[in-house]
């Protein structure tokens, strides 16, 4: 389990052992003129009632672990480890936890005036910086940005924050530009809890045998259906959901640790290192040994 999960699972821990209620703790990681970033670490559960709260400014929040439901006024989605939640300035939204307890993500906030400067900026041909989705899903497009602000909330790395938080901003503008606007169809409480725990067992072994019969026995659905659930409920199919969990861990450790990139490849479920290699590449836009060397730096 990369150490971002690890710090939630802790988090957990302490307020199980506390008989604790649920809460979200922000941490400010760094700021700027119209801008903020934090890193949210958010311990509610099933037994926590979820409240309506408002967004004060733009938001892009990267999730980097557990799982949670979201609902704002352009729509519903599960949020998981990869995806990107979304909010406009004054809008209403809600969190909920219903089937699985914990989350944490990497929240980008920014002022009205700043966001719908950074839209004017681009010259995109929509009228409106306003989002019109809830969520993007995890993906090729956004995993560098996933993977880059995990290791920099858990490590002492340095990042340009401020650079990241006007190429994020731009990126995200461009890829809601052509995404089709509604809200996904609803799924059954029961379903969506299969897809949760699914999401769970991925996340706590990215690098277990995880094929879709395996996973589909598990959450008890014939592999037609459960490929079905699961990718209305999280945008992807299962099989691109355990590469890229085992992406985000191989970076991640990558980053944090000297161990040689073949342990890292196989610790992490590849059993090929020319293929976790060519996948490494395709996904964060360098080979591992580069991407380590950027830490490094």
């Amino acid at each position: 389990m990369a150490k971002i999960a690890v710090e939630l699972e802790r988090a957990l821990a302490h307020r199980a052992r506390h008989a604790a209620p649920g809460a979200t703790a922000p941490r400010t990681i760094a700021s700027g003129p119209g801008w903020e970033v934090a890193d949210v670490l958010c311990t509610c559960g099933p037994g926590d009632r979820a409240f309506e709260e408002r967004h004060a400014a733009f938001c892009i929040a990267l999730v980097a672990a557990g799982a949670f439901e979201y609902r704002s006024e352009t729509g519903a989605a599960l949020m998981t480890p990869g995806a990107v939640m979304l909010g406009n300035a004054g809008e209403c939204f809600e969190c909920g936890h219903r089937h699985r307890a914990g989350d944490r993500c990497i929240a980008f906030r920014y002022a009205p005036a700043y966001f719908e400067r950074l839209f004017a900026d681009t010259g995109m041909a929509r009228r409106s910086a306003s989002f019109d989705v809830a969520r993007i899903e995890p993906s090729r497009a956004l995993a560098p940005y996933v993977a880059a602000v995990s290791t920099g909330v858990t490590t002492v790395a340095e990042i340009a924050w401020d650079e990241m938080a006007v190429t994020l901003a731009v990126r995200v503008m461009r890829m809601v530009e052509g995404m089709t606007a509604g809200e996904p169809k609803r799924l059954p409480a029961g379903a969506l809890a299969r897809v949760v725990d699914a999401v769970r067992w991925i996340d706590e072994s990215p690098d277990a045998e995880l094929g879709l019969d395996q996973l589909a026995e598990q959450a008890r659905l014939s592999p037609y259906h459960f490929l079905r659930t699961f990718q209305q409920a999280t945008g992807v199919t299962p099989h691109q959901y355990v590469l890229r969990a085992r992406l985000r861990a191989a970076a991640q450790r990558l980053a944090d640790t000297p161990d040689k990139i073949v342990e890292v490849s196989l610790d992490c479920g590849f059993a090929d290192l020319s293929n976790f290699n060519r996948a490494f590449r395709t996904e964060f836009g360098a080979s591992p040994r580069r991407y380590r060397a950027s830490w490094r730096r």
